[in-house]
């Protein structure tokens, strides 16, 4: 099974690309997930898309197909959705069909907040659901506090590490439905 990660982060030392880092080292037997950059997408622009889909649209949207799911870790910027993770979601959400069309995908978060990302994980399953995926409840790994959770880019909190490995068996169950 291939599922394509992505960071809703930029950031070189996000915690949220880290905690991505560990659901690739804790994803199930038989399952790879393949992390995709979302830093060379441009702005959604209409215009943009009536002259013909950039290459990085094109890589983004072909790697959503080709993937059986998807893991998004999803930062939380003032109680949002980052703007790089939406204008991901906003040119998926385009075509005939629309590459998140009926595409599972599975959240979690990290911050430094106690709440995690609670708020932006709602914000997202409601993007993506408007675009077509579904995001039905697996339950949530909101990782509050993640800056004593993650050292130096690797996840070190045993009951996360054991939280997030329930979490990806679930989503995988899921997916092979």
């Amino acid at each position: 099974m291939n599922l394509l990660g992505v960071s809703g982060s930029l950031r070189a030392a996000s915690l949220n690309t880290a905690l991505l880092r560990a659901a690739q080292n804790l994803a199930p037997e038989g399952v790879t997930i393949t992390p995709f950059s979302l830093r060379d997408l441009p702005f959604f622009d209409q215009d943009l898309e009536d002259e013909g889909d950039p290459p990085a649209v094109v890589a983004w949207k072909e790697a959503i197909r080709a993937a059986d799911g998807l893991v998004i870790a999803c930062p939380e910027y003032n109680g949002g959705i980052t703007g790089v993770l939406k204008n991901a979601v906003d040119w998926a959400s385009r075509g005939k069909p629309a590459p998140l069309a009926g595409k599972l995908c599975c959240l979690f978060g990290a911050s430094p907040g106690i709440t995690g990302t609670v708020r932006a994980q709602d914000a997202l399953r409601l993007s993506l659901r408007r675009a077509g995926a579904r995001t039905e409840p697996q339950g949530d790994v909101l990782v509050g506090q993640a800056h004593l959770k993650i050292v130096d880019g690797v996840l070190t909190d045993e009951r996360t590490i054991e939280g997030l490995r329930r979490h990806l068996a679930g989503f995988v169950e899921a997916v092979r439905g």
